[in-house]
């Protein structure tokens, strides 16, 4: 199935000059979404037990939660900053258009535990960078980061390294 045609680009949202990549046509059709949830598993290595995927808030969440079910693992949401009741760990980053603060919290992953970090787009990488980074002092080990699509021309990839990042689109 061609995801790719089913990702629409919403022009100057949030704001004038963004191209937004729309993912809510993708998710109207379960086949599709199957796929796409087989594609991404498919971009995890094969021996690798997952103890929890971690998502960023919110369009990481549709697929992340999915992706977690399957992989018999926990899920993790990572919230911007006042959205989790308990105590959290938290990381300031940049967006193409701003900054803001994510955060997670402090009991959801343990020391050791398997890590996929999944979100909808790798952009600029500022969210990805801060979610590694907390996901580093919880003592978790990153596996891979892995997103939906890729902004290749943002060049976010650079951001995240050290850590793997695998994407089913690039654009």
């Amino acid at each position: 199935m061609d995801i790719k045609k089913h990702i629409r680009d919403i022009a100057d949202f949030p704001k004038p000059g963004i191209v937004f990549k729309d993912i809510t046509p993708l998710m109207l059709d379960a086949d599709l979404m199957n796929a796409t949830v087989a594609q991404l598993i498919a971009l995890i290595p094969a021996d690798v037990k997952i103890d929890k995927v971690v998502a960023m808030e919110s369009r990481g969440f549709f697929f992340g939660t999915l992706l977690a079910q399957k992989l018999n693992a926990g899920f993790v949401p990572a919230r911007k900053k006042g959205k989790l009741p308990f105590e959290t760990c938290g990381a300031v980053y940049a967006l193409e258009y701003g900054t803001d603060e994510i955060e997670i919290h402090t009991d959801a992953i343990k020391p050791g535990e398997n890590v996929l970090i999944h979100d909808d787009v790798l952009a600029t990488g500022g969210t990805a960078k801060a979610v590694t980074e907390i996901v580093n002092k919880l003592g978790g080990n990153i596996v891979q980061c892995q997103f939906l699509m890729q902004l290749d021309f943002l060049k976010g990839e650079e951001k995240v390294k050290p850590h793997h990042v695998k994407a089913i689109l690039h654009y």
